[in-house]
């Protein structure tokens, strides 16, 4: 009867590891496999919503997935958040705000050429005159001319807070382009403006004493 035992345990055994390891290029057989790997999902992508619920007042009914990120944290390869208010002084504040952006690649000036032609030209013009289908159209007033002076001596941080934010009948490009983009969309807005005119230096005075 032992001999039996033995000999059922070891065919049990001989079984277990030849099935575990039936494939050298493949891991062994997995005892808790939806542990093993667990499902991931990506931060912003569609979830069943019979199933998950961003709700946090239905926690238990469903399971619940918080959409946003971890306070505090920032995504990697993002610029540091903007953190100045949309109020006056929040507005006043930004023009001591630098471009993180300090220089660009032809590709990288490329790219944000193309992104001011598909959010902003449409208003401020190809150029940036303010001579866009909807200016030239008279649907919506009071667009800005970004080559008059005002504008060419406005702080980057200043544009940028309008950029995110909104200001007057824009409204905000926040959720149409990253943070980064909106930077350097400014840049390429600098493209587009005369260049600060520089004083004239004055003749040196001629020296008409007489020489003793």
């Amino acid at each position: 009867m032992k001999k039996i035992a033995t000999i059922v345990v070891l065919v049990l055994t001989a079984s277990i590891a030849f099935i575990s390891c039936d494939n050298k290029r493949q891991p062994g057989k997995i005892y808790m496999p939806d542990i093993a790997y667990s499902r991931a999902y990506e931060t912003y992508a569609q979830r069943d919503t019979a199933v998950f619920t961003s709700d946090a007042t239905s926690k238990g009914a469903k399971i619940y997935y918080d959409n946003n990120p971890v306070n505090g944290t920032i995504k990697r390869g993002e610029l540091f958040p903007y953190t100045l208010p949309n109020d006056s002084n929040g507005y006043k504040m930004s023009a001591t705000v630098m471009n993180p952006i300090t220089a660009m690649t032809e590709a990288e000036m490329k790219e944000a050429g193309r992104l001011y032609n598909i959010n902003c030209a449409i208003c401020h013009g190809e150029k940036g005159a303010g001579n866009g289908p909807i200016a030239t159209a008279g649907k919506i007033g009071g667009i800005a001319n970004l080559t008059l002076e005002a504008y060419v001596k406005m702080a980057d941080g200043t544009m940028f807070h309008s950029i995110n934010y909104g200001k007057n009948s824009m409204g905000s490009y926040a959720s149409q382009l990253s943070r980064e983009q909106r930077w350097k969309v400014i840049k390429y807005i600098r493209t587009l403006q005369p260049k600060p005119a520089t004083e004239t230096a004055a003749p040196a005075a001629t020296d008409t004493t007489k020489k003793i």
